[in-house]
């Protein structure tokens, strides 16, 4: 059975001339920065929720029972994790008017927004006086999100050659896990301070990526797919073009460009369109990869990794240097995915680290089953096995489903409805996001070790999907990416289906 791998692909790359330009590198770099925003958000809530000070300020009931609750049980309070989620609840609702704004004002327009509202949720977060206060600042920082993770994967893969288009896309997943390295790092300093206010520091310190984001925004470029799409420009687009690419032979990415601006000006409503059966595989695509990113279970490290290791006996110090651990080797294998994406394709990197993640899921889950009871410590020993297969974990996770998460539906999704597919995209994130990080205490309390065996089933699942059903895409450029569906043995069906009703129709 066929399973979909596209043909001629660097043949059909390389009809475009140019090469990496340092002017693509440095606006690429500045607008994957906004990676830092989502990755310190991640990682900063995750180690003050684990500070002693802190819980005993805003949450003192969950304080009370790190010394009388059973170990899967000790954080098990919907306040807290609501200080969590509610970020991504606030980034849901956001990431549907920024798809307006992303297709409307341009990429860039969005990017500037975002990272001035994270910067006000930052100020509210690092001064609050109360809980209210603190919640009020994580919704802030979730409409910024909402705003910048919705239009920056797009900037990215708009503005890359689609020789490296896959490298540069998963620099923005490089930023997330260099962001989330760097709160760690900074909630493991901040501990430190013996007044007692080192969480302000960490929680405050978000404003510094937030403002190079929209400072830096001011000054980028709009890429050439929106200046043709908003303002018809074809001058002004051929001479970016020609800048991007270090080349005056840019014609056949030009007339690909304006054939698919002159197919999105048809388009009145997107969201009606891409419910369409000829966008069948790619709205499959754009619910379904993010659903399943975030039903690995990554966000247990990402949300709650240093109050994961304060369960298992670690101390509040050891617990937070563990997270730090863990965030390198992620940082490592980020580094890597950029090297190989565009070499070993989509398809290998995803089935690859679902492997690895669906093993390392299904351990932890055994370790914690025959070794941490409801009372009573885990010896250290394999309170640190635990730590090395979370790394194992989420090695696997940062070389494949995290950065191809961003990078696949938005090379994939043609351009009338590639604003939308991608607003769909991020607020899919946010809403799995936001039920994870709501539940997944309560979950933890209840199912114990379980909840990493449901985890890794979910990780099977998604892999099996991939097999089956995911088309590579590396190299192909983005107007010519329909291919891809037509030569799949499961999509081609569905978009025959559709020709055939419209051939019917028409006679």
């Amino acid at each position: 059975m066929a399973t979909g791998k596209s043909t001629d692909e660097s043949q059909v790359g390389n009809r475009y001339g140019g090469r990496i330009t340092p002017f693509v590198i440095l606006s690429c770099v500045v607008a994957a920065s906004g990676g830092i925003l989502f990755g310190y958000d991640l990682g900063i809530s995750g180690g003050v929720t684990a500070m002693e000070v802190f819980l005993k300020k805003f949450f003192p009931d969950v304080y009370s029972k790190m010394e009388q609750g059973t170990n899967y049980c000790k954080f098990d309070n919907q306040l807290l994790t609501m200080f969590t989620s509610s970020l991504y609840i606030a980034g849901l609702i956001a990431t549907l008017f920024a798809s307006f704004v992303t297709r409307t004002f341009g990429r860039r327009a969005s990017m500037i927004v975002g990272g001035a509202v994270f910067l006000a949720g930052s100020v509210f977060g690092g001064a609050a006086v109360n809980v209210y206060m603190l919640i009020l600042g994580r919704v802030l920082l979730g409409i910024g999100l909402g705003f910048t993770n919705q239009s920056i994967p797009l900037y990215l893969s708009e503005m890359a050659p689609p020789n490296y288009r896959g490298a540069i896309n998963n620099v923005f997943e490089l930023c997330i896990s260099l962001g989330i390295l760097l709160a760690n790092l900074i909630n493991y300093e901040v501990r430190k301070i013996a007044a007692g206010w080192g969480w302000r520091i960490s929680l405050s310190l978000a404003a510094v990526p937030a403002s190079f984001l929209t400072i830096g925004a001011i000054f980028l470029p709009e890429t050439p797919s929106s200046i043709i799409q908003r303002k018809g420009d074809l001058n002004e687009a051929k001479e970016l073009l020609q800048r991007l690419r270090g080349t005056t032979n840019v014609e056949n990415e030009l007339n690909d460009l304006i054939s698919a601006s002159n197919t999105s000006k048809t388009i009145t409503n997107p969201f009606q369109t891409i419910v369409q059966k000829k966008y069948r595989p790619q709205l499959v695509m754009v619910i379904l990869i993010p659903f399943f990113q975030q039903v690995t279970g990554i966000n247990v490290i990402n949300f709650y990794a240093p109050v994961m290791f304060r369960t298992i006996g670690l101390k509040e110090s050891a617990s937070l240097m563990s997270a730090v651990v863990t965030r390198i080797f992620a940082t490592i294998s980020n580094i890597v995915a950029i090297v190989v994406v565009d070499r070993l394709g989509r398809r290998n990197l995803f089935i690859a680290g679902g492997i690895q993640m669906m093993v390392s899921q299904m351990i932890i889950g055994g370790i914690l089953a025959a070794k941490l009871k409801d009372h009573g410590g885990m010896e250290r020993d394999f309170a640190y096995l635990v730590l090395f297969f979370m790394c194992v974990f989420v090695t696997g996770f940062a070389w494949s489903w995290g950065p191809l998460t961003y990078l696949v539906p938005s090379e994939t999704l043609p351009l009338e409805v590639r604003s939308t597919g991608q607003g769909i995209v991020i607020a899919v994130i946010f809403l799995i996001s936001f039920v994870i990080g709501q539940t997944f205490l309560a979950m933890l309390c209840h199912l114990k070790y379980g909840t990493f065996f449901l985890f890794g089933g979910w990780v099977f699942v998604m892999t099996l999907f991939v097999y089956m059903f995911l088309p590579e895409t590396k190299k192909l450029p983005m107007e010519k990416m329909d291919q891809v569906w037509r030569n799949h043995w499961f999509w081609k069906r569905i978009i025959e289906e559709k020709k055939t009703e419209v051939a019917t129709l028409t006679h």
